[in-house]
């Protein structure tokens, strides 16, 4: 799953792997995380540009998205015939730009967060859906979620799925929702080969979305496991759920 990521690069070099047409402005984010706005880029009219939608998908047949399940990922797997996803899979296909996502490795004394990012300290594309979801009295809100994948061997000794990731010759067809269907789109998400990411375990800190600060990534020492005593004293913390299918939300 993704949970949390961060997006640092500059906006020029965003916008040099990207080609998008628009310019914008936009700060380094060290720990995005559900509810918050993300950057996409979409093709429109021939034409790849930038927007920001808020992550947690709202498929546009919601009646209420306050009662609507935060969908912050999508099933790269079934994403083309779920219901939430289904639309979004044939027109509605994104990239999500990414320095880097976190994910957490189950230990006998909790969960060990990772930094995961490309081993060329480069930028990564998430694939991504975004739907519009408009309200009667007509304002829009735009809404995304990241697909995801079964981990590759590298990741899944950390978690059993992650983003799905494409490269940059894949960038046209995905986005090309007018040409290229979804069943032949959902052919193009798979785990990334076992060389392009790198994990190292960092602070505890990302934990709280309020910490947005560079030493989110910087390497730490695995914490040690604790006592069977010391673990037994620890009441365990509910997982979030979700509807089956649509979404994962077991962050951390």
């Amino acid at each position: 799953m993704c949970g949390r990521f961060s997006l640092t690069a500059t906006p020029e070099d965003v916008r040099a792997l990207f080609a998008y047409i628009d310019l914008p402005n936009f700060p380094p984010r060290y720990n995005i995380a559900p509810t918050q706005p993300i950057a996409t880029v979409r093709r429109e009219h021939g034409e790849r540009h930038f927007a920001l939608v808020r992550w947690g998908l709202v498929p546009s047949w919601v009646k209420d998205p306050a009662s609507f399940s935060l969908l912050i990922n999508a099933r790269a797997e079934t994403a083309a015939e779920k219901p939430s996803f289904r639309a979004a899979m044939r027109h509605h296909r994104c990239l999500i730009p990414a320095s880097g996502f976190y994910e957490w490795r189950r230990t006998p004394d909790g969960k060990q967060p990772y930094w995961i990012s490309p081993a060329d300290g480069g930028l990564m594309a998430f694939a991504g859906l975004w739907e519009t979801w408009s309200d009667p009295d007509g304002g829009d809100l735009d809404t995304g979620a990241v697909l995801t994948t079964p981990a590759n061997r590298t990741i899944g000794r950390i978690h059993h799925r992650m983003p799905a990731i494409l490269m940059p010759e894949a960038f046209d067809d995905w986005l090309d929702t007018g040409n290229v269907m979804a069943r032949d789109a959902k052919k193009m998400l798979g785990p990334a080969p076992e060389d392009y990411l790198t994990a190292v375990p960092v602070s505890a800190r990302v934990n709280k979305v309020s910490n947005d600060d560079p030493d989110l990534q910087s390497e730490v020492e695995p914490e040690e496991p604790a006592t069977q005593s010391t673990r037994s004293e620890k009441p365990k913390r509910a997982a979030a759920t979700s509807k089956p299918g649509d979404g994962q939300m077991d962050l951390f």
